[in-house]
C-alpha cells in the first residue's frame, strides 16, 4: 500500500503483512512534534483505522528519542493572544492526537526507543500496548516548564497508576526509567535495544492475524470501562457481543473450536 507522502521525511510510513508502522523521524529534535507532523500522524492513524488491510499499528521513533513532546520553538509569548486561543489550540492539536490513538479501531503498539517526554509520554501511554527499550525514559516534563500537563495526561495517568502515583509523577517531573515504568504498569515489557523492533513486529504480527473487529470492540469496551458504571459497562458489553457475532471471524472462531483446529481469521 504506497504512501502518497513518502517524501515527508519526518514521518516514515510503511505497510507490510497487514501491519502499518509509523516512525517519527526528527532525531535531531528527539522527534518533537511540529503542528504539521502531529496532523500527519493524526491523519495516518485515521487512515489505518478505516483501512481493512490494516490490522495492527506500530508507533516508534528514530535516534535517541521516541518523542520529546510538542515542538515549543516559536510558541512563546510573542503577539497578542485572543481569549480561547490556548484551549482551542490544545483541543485541535494535542488532545486530537491522543484521541486519534485511543479511538483507532486497530490495536496500536508503542515501541518506545528512547526518551518519551510530555506529550510524547502521553502519546506512548495512550497506545494499547507499550514496549520499551532498556534505555527508554518517561518524563512528565510539564512542571519543569511551569505548565499544566496536557495531551490527556491527567486523564490517562490516574487510570494507569492511580491518582497518588499520577500526582507524584506530575508534581515532581522526575525521569522514570523503563524498568520503573514497567513496575508501575505503564509499560508491558522492557527489552534490550536490539530486540525492540523485532518484538514489536512479532506482537503486531500476532495482532494482525487475530479477529480484528473483536479486538476493536474489546479496545472500545476497556477504554470506556473506567468512565462507566456497572450497568452501562454491562450494556455496552452485551451490545458489543451482539455486533461481533455477525462477523466472519466470530463464525470462524466458533467453527474452528467445534472442529478442533486453529482458527484462520481474516479481519472481517
Amino acid at each position: 500500500m504506497p504512501d502518497p507522502c513518502l517524501h515527508h521525511t519526518h514521518l516514515h510510513h510503511t505497510h507490510h503483512r497487514h501491519v502499518t508502522t509509523l516512525t517519527l523521524n526528527r532525531p535531531e529534535a528527539l522527534n518533537a512534534l511540529t503542528p504539521a507532523l502531529r496532523d500527519r500522524l493524526i491523519a495516518l492513524l485515521g487512515d489505518a483505522s478505516a483501512d481493512p488491510d490494516v490490522r495492527a499499528v506500530v508507533l516508534t521513533g528514530t535516534g535517541r528519542g521516541f518523542c520529546a513532546g510538542a515542538d515549543l520553538r516559536g510558541s512563546g509569548g510573542g503577539g497578542e493572544r485572543v481569549a480561547g486561543d490556548v484551549a482551542r489550540t490544545l483541543r485541535l492539536g494535542a488532545q486530537r492526537l491522543i484521541g486519534a490513538v485511543l479511538d483507532c479501531e486497530k490495536p496500536v503498539i508503542a515501541a518506545v526507543n528512547g526518551t518519551a517526554a510530555g506529550l510524547g509520554a502521553h502519546l506512548a501511554l495512550a497506545c494499547d500496548l507499550v514496549l520499551a527499550t532498556e534505555s527508554a525514559r518517561f518524563v512528565e516534563v510539564f512542571v519543569r516548564r511551569g505548565l499544566v500537563p496536557d495531551g490527556g495526561g491527567a486523564y490517562l495517568l490516574p487510570r494507569l497508576v492511580g491518582p497518588q502515583r499520577a500526582k507524584e509523577l506530575m508534581f515532581f517531573g522526575d525521569t522514570l526509567t523503563a524498568p520503573e515504568a514497567a513496575r508501575l504498569g505503564l509499560v508491558n515489557r522492557v527489552v534490550p535495544p536490539g530486540e525492540l523492533a523485532v518484538t514489536a513486529q512479532a506482537w503486531a504480527d500476532r495482532l494482525a492475524t487475530g479477529p480484528t473487529r473483536a479486538l476493536a470492540l474489546t479496545k472500545q469496551l476497556v477504554n470506556a470501562s473506567l468512565d462507566s458504571d456497572r450497568a452501562t459497562a454491562f450494556a455496552a458489553e452485551a451490545a458489543a457481543q451482539e455486533i461481533n457475532l455477525t462477523t466472519s471471524d466470530a463464525h470462524e472462531g466458533l467453527t474452528a473450536f467445534t472442529e478442533r483446529r486453529t482458527p484462520r481469521f481474516t479481519g472481517t
